[in-house]
């Protein structure tokens, strides 16, 4: 791995920890941000030239308060920021004399719910969650709301600013809030979880430490809100997912379909712990989206082959969750679905009332159903349309592999 990439890896590993444990002290996000992100552009000056250290991680952290504390200091003759710089210097050299002990705790919990305030709106609370937790980057947020990125970043901003302005707290909110700042919250960590789900797809730069951060994220909030059934359904949901990695890809990195996967590679015993959680939740009776597609994907994991599939029970699902949960991505999972039980014109009929232009998965669907109906030339159109949007290059090599073999009939 070069210098570049390794900086690269603690930043996709630490960025959002360290924004979390700057903003503890300086109850400022943009300068948290701001000062976290100067600390890996000497990171990536320094360490090339000098080593890297044992704990990047604390390095980060303690050289980011460093500039956090000259920010303040410069910002000292408008009032009240010589006091925070004091704190912020005290923090500094407690630091520095026990680097080893930095306890992160669990700062970034705190920040996706200072994040979930219910001042901001459901898409603003997600994307600036996703962007100070995660680290990442606007137009990577903008792809996973389906909207451009000047508007991505517009909203990010105004999140910021109404954060800043109403003085919002960060801490993790009295029993008596929680209700209100939760579906963004599980919103949140399950946006974290694709983003690192989908990098992984044949990506030098696979973010692994994303789909941990999120199942460990959820984990704590099963121990914060045992009596939570939706937070038990995300947690089930991405455990049954995560136990198909090592499963998902081929060689050079090219995606293998759920249909195509080698079984024998899933995780027994990340399925046995989800088979479980589902198992709990349905005994419950308060089903959310996230139980029912936990319950999905129970049920692709319980199937001993993809032809063994229980394809009717999936389907049922699949209406379930368009009714308390409607939207096209929804319907675009129940139609696949459909296909396999009606066939691939009934699938194709909901398909095609479906607005997801240029959304990869959209027109890879689509071409599926239309080769299925042997109209190959339209199949083809999708299929290149769909390696188009891909958003990396694992999914990118499968479509387009998918494409040289209807071409070459």
């Amino acid at each position: 791995m070069s210098p570049a990439d390794t900086v690269a890896a603690v930043f996709r590993e630490e960025y959002g920890r360290a924004v979390s444990v700057l903003l503890r002290t300086t109850r400022d996000l943009d300068l948290a941000e701001d000062a976290v992100q100067e600390a890996f552009a000497v990171a990536t000056e320094r360490w090339p030239r000098e080593g890297f250290p044992e704990q990047p991680g604390a390095w980060i952290i303690t050289t980011a308060r460093r500039h956090a504390v000259d920010r303040f200091r410069r910002e000292a003759a408008r009032g009240g920021k010589e006091a925070q710089a004091a704190l912020l210097h005290a923090a500094e050299t407690a630091a520095d004399g026990n680097v080893p002990g930095h306890d992160f705790g669990d700062d970034r919990l705190k920040l996706v719910f200072a994040c979930c305030h219910p001042a901001l709106a459901m898409p603003a609370r997600v994307a600036l969650a996703l962007r100070v937790l995660g680290g990442l980057s606007t137009p990577q947020i903008a792809a996973a709301f389906l909207v451009s990125e000047t508007t991505m970043g517009q909203r990010i901003s105004r999140a910021k600013a109404k954060i800043r302005d109403a003085g919002i707290p960060y801490r993790v909110p009295s029993a008596e809030e929680l209700p209100e700042r939760l579906a963004g919250v599980l919103a949140v960590v399950y946006l974290i979880y694709n983003e690192g789900y989908s990098a992984g797809l044949g990506s030098p730069r696979a973010r692994t430490d994303l789909c941990a951060e999120a199942v460990r994220l959820a984990r704590v909030l099963v121990q914060l809100l045992p009596g939570e059934p939706e937070v038990r359904g995300l947690l089930a949901l991405m455990l049954l997912s995560e136990s198909r990695q090592a499963a998902r890809t081929g060689g050079a990195g090219v995606l293998v379909p759920l249909a195509e996967q080698d079984r024998g590679l899933w995780d027994a015993d990340l399925i046995s712990e989800g088979l479980a959680i589902v198992h709990h939740c349905l005994q419950r009776g308060r089903l959310g989206p996230y139980q029912i597609q936990a319950a999905i994907q129970a049920v692709h994991s319980t199937a001993p082959s993809a032809s063994a599939t229980d394809w009717p029970r999936i389907l049922r699902l699949y209406g379930m969750l368009s009714r308390i949960s409607p939207g096209p991505v929804v319907e675009l999972n129940r139609a696949v679905a459909l296909a396999e039980v009606e066939g691939a014109a009934s699938g194709l009929a909901v398909v095609d009332g479906l607005a997801l232009g240029g959304y990869h998965v959209f027109h890879a669907v689509r071409a599926d159903l239309l080769r299925r109906l042997g109209r190959v030339g339209e199949a083809a159109t999708e299929y290149a349309e769909a390696a188009r949007h891909a958003p990396g290059p694992g999914e990118r090599a499968f479509l387009e592999a998918r494409l040289r073999e209807l071409q070459a009939g």
